[in-house]
């Protein structure tokens, strides 16, 4: 009798802290997240199921063209890509990024800049014509979906503060035949 009592102390002392283990897990490093839309195509589709680091920005900062995971305005948590870091100043004109007067490429979007027939991908802005300032906000990113048509990002929602950031994701784990390393 006492050896069956042992055993299920064990095995509950072990659940517990299987438990306790995931939940900080969850919490604080890592937590799945589904992608919802397409304003990320064509690097991420409807449905994708990645890994949000959670840890990675308690330990370093955004750099530009990270994808990052954030609470947006409409208390849904939004997947884009970093264009500004703050204190840049942000323009796009002729189909090109503009990061303080520097020409960024952006191969990401060559497959959508291929299929335009119609105009640019990315419609000419400054930065002052979105956000009614010159350059990003200290404390705050400029972000940008893919998908630069169907997108709701900074040029709707305007910059986003860093303390509104989850982390970054770079991990697809589902569907299994996508499961690859995304920048």
């Amino acid at each position: 009798m006492t050896k069956k009592k042992n055993e299920l102390w064990e095995w509950s002392k072990a659940l517990v802290i299987a438990v306790l283990l995931a939940a900080v897990i969850r919490y604080f490093l890592f937590a799945p997240i589904v992608v919802d839309g397409l304003s990320m195509m064509p690097t991420l589709h409807d449905q994708d199921r990645m890994i949000v680091n959670k840890f990675s920005y308690k330990i370093g900062k955004p750099e530009r063209f990270d994808i990052i995971v954030f609470h947006a305005p409409e208390n849904k948590d939004y997947i884009k890509r970093v264009i500004g870091l703050p204190g840049d100043r942000i323009e796009y004109k002729d189909d090109i990024l503009y990061v303080n007067g520097k020409a960024y490429d952006e191969p990401y979007l060559d497959q959508y800049k291929q299929q335009i027939i119609d105009g640019p991908l990315t419609e000419p802005f400054t930065l002052k014509e979105k956000i009614g300032q010159d350059t990003v906000p200290e404390g705050h990113l400029f972000v940008m979906g893919d998908n630069r048509r169907y997108s709701k990002d900074s040029r709707h929602i305007g910059a986003v503060p860093l303390e509104k950031v989850l982390g970054s994701t770079g991990i697809i784990y589902w569907p299994i035949e996508d499961i690859r390393i995304v920048k």
